[in-house]
């Protein structure tokens, strides 16, 4: 169909249109698509206990993941660092993959670059990629700093990247002190938070390794806080906001508030805006104590906290909800004898005046959720402040000993009692779950639309409404702005779980003179 300036449609009303459907029934008849009535049997039994069995029998298969794979998340981690460039030794189509995931969840152009290993790389070894991308990318984009992560091809042919680099800066493509971390990052184990940590890991070993002579915890009297694979915004600010009332000093280790949300003034794109720099890295190990947000999906670093920087790291939850955000600053303020100040104590009145105006909405509602493992775990442990109960708890990404503790979590509060912890399992695992014992809500991301969508199809009094929060949001614009940690975050997530409550309330009582006796408004 034509379009011009005077009649555009949008993608949806323009495939309504007469010539598409038509050219949308040919298409099913050329491909011999199966009988509409046998996709919808088909469809009815994937929604039964006989199939839910036969589906968490699988091993070998994995169906809509509830995770991406490392060298995102690395790439996020770089991003967070000043004036670096993300540079990934492997293929082009993989740095297309990241750049878009990354685009679409914040909504910014996302810089990193590739070696664009191809077949010949494959066979020989892509040293020769690694020679030539260090050297135009340096020429090209001028960084301070490039960081290097892999993927499967590359980590599948065994390829060295300390070897190569070195290679590369003796050879003269790059200048011997140029700064070059890299990790590690098969695409084919761990997740996109494994990637993460193996590359924040690598920077922290690259700046401080060898550097730790005359440096002791305490010196510089700063605190340290390394957020993990993080990606609203708003959490990287609340943080920073919290410790500034306290009068606190710090230091954010990997901080890409600023280059993931330039602002369009007129002043040009920024390439490299904000980001934690050289010199606050290598004066890290000098700080009071190091507090880890995500500690869950923050192994390796931990380990390079306490074994090379001699760190006491707290053991503390990922700050949210009411209890969390409590230790966190609690924590905070006896590392460095700051007092919390009252403008943190009314803001978390605030919070709990509004959780007293909102639990009789929350109360006993059932809830299954999906993410990362500090985000579910953290949620569950909110969900449950609030007196709503997890009840089907799945994290893709995690391992059994974080399925011991959330499942001891979970039955230490009488709201978890029911809940069950699915470690290794995909989104289709969940939808199998929903259909199967029915929650009144989801807690996940956007891929979760496909399972309210299903849920709809089998009928209105089966539909489970979605209530996008977590990695990625895709199909909302901005949500990534906001705040999940903190007194404020908890205020933030409050809202948007007692108001999707609310909107299924007036859902449910929209027929006038039959449902509507609970539509009525108090004048």
């Amino acid at each position: 169909m034509a379009q011009d300036v005077e009649n555009i449609k949008q993608g949806y009303p323009l495939f309504s249109e007469p010539e598409y459907q038509e050219a949308f029934a040919r298409k099913r008849v050329f491909e011999e698509s199966a009988d509409p009535a046998k996709i919808e049997e088909v469809f009815q039994w994937t929604t039964t206990e006989e199939y839910k069995a036969l589906n968490f029998d699988r091993k070998s298969l994995t169906i809509n993941p509830a995770k991406a794979c490392q060298p995102l998340g690395a790439v996020l981690c770089s991003l967070g660092f000043a004036n670096t460039l993300p540079y990934v030794h492997g293929s082009q189509g993989c740095v297309a993959y990241f750049r878009t995931y990354f685009n679409r969840h914040f909504r910014e152009p996302i810089a990193c670059v590739s070696d664009s290993m191809t077949e010949d790389a494959a066979v020989f070894g892509g040293q020769k990629n690694m020679f030539e991308g260090l050297e135009n990318a340096k020429t090209m984009y001028k960084p301070e700093m490039m960081a290097v992560s892999t993927t499967c091809m590359a980590e599948v042919i065994g390829d060295d990247l300390n070897a190569f680099i070195n290679n590369a800066k003796a050879d003269g493509r790059v200048p011997k002190d140029f700064a070059t971390p890299f990790a590690h990052t098969p695409s084919f184990v761990g997740s996109h938070v494994t990637g993460w940590d193996n590359m924040m890991e690598g920077i922290l070993r690259y700046f401080t390794l060898n550097t730790m002579e005359g440096k002791a915890p305490g010196k510089n009297g700063k605190l340290n806080v390394i957020p993990g694979f993080e990606t609203y915004l708003g959490n990287y600010r609340v943080i920073k906001r919290m410790l500034t009332e306290m009068g606190v000093e710090y230091t954010y280790l990997c901080d890409p508030e600023e280059v993931l949300d330039v602002p369009t003034d007129g002043g040009g794109y920024q390439m490299y805006a904000g980001g934690t720099t050289q010199d606050e890295v290598k004066d890290a190990p000098n700080a009071i104590s190091t507090l880890v947000l995500q500690p869950f999906q923050s192994t390796k670093t931990l380990k390079y906290l306490k074994d090379i920087w001699n760190h006491e790291v707290p053991s503390l939850d990922i700050p949210m909800g009411l209890a969390a955000t409590d230790e966190f600053l609690m924590k905070v303020s006896e590392l460095t004898g700051k007092p919390i100040p009252e403008s943190l104590a009314k803001e978390r009145g605030r919070l709990v005046d509004m959780m007293t105006d909102s639990h009789s909405w929350l109360h006993g509602k059932r809830f299954s959720l999906w993410g990362d493992p500090d985000f579910v775990y953290g949620m569950c442990r909110f969900l449950m402040e609030l007196g709503a109960e997890p009840l089907h708890v799945l994290c893709h990404n995690a391992n059994k000993r974080w399925g011991k503790l959330m499942s001891k979590l979970l039955k230490d509060s009488p709201y978890g009692q029911d809940a069950e912890v699915h470690v290794g399992k995909d989104l289709w695992h969940m939808r199998s779950l929903v259909f199967t014992n029915k929650p009144d809500f989801m807690i996940g991301n956007s891929y979760g639309k496909f399972i309210q969508r299903d849920t709809l199809h089998k009928g209105k009094e089966h539909e489970v409404p979605l209530i996008r929060i977590g990695f990625p949001l895709f199909d909302r614009h901005h949500l990534h702005r906001d705040t999940t940690l903190g007194y404020e975050g908890a205020m933030y997530m409050l809202k948007a779980l007692v108001n999707a409550v609310m909107e299924r309330l007036d859902a449910e009582t929209m027929i006038m003179g039959q449902t509507d006796y609970g539509f009525d408004l108090i004048r």
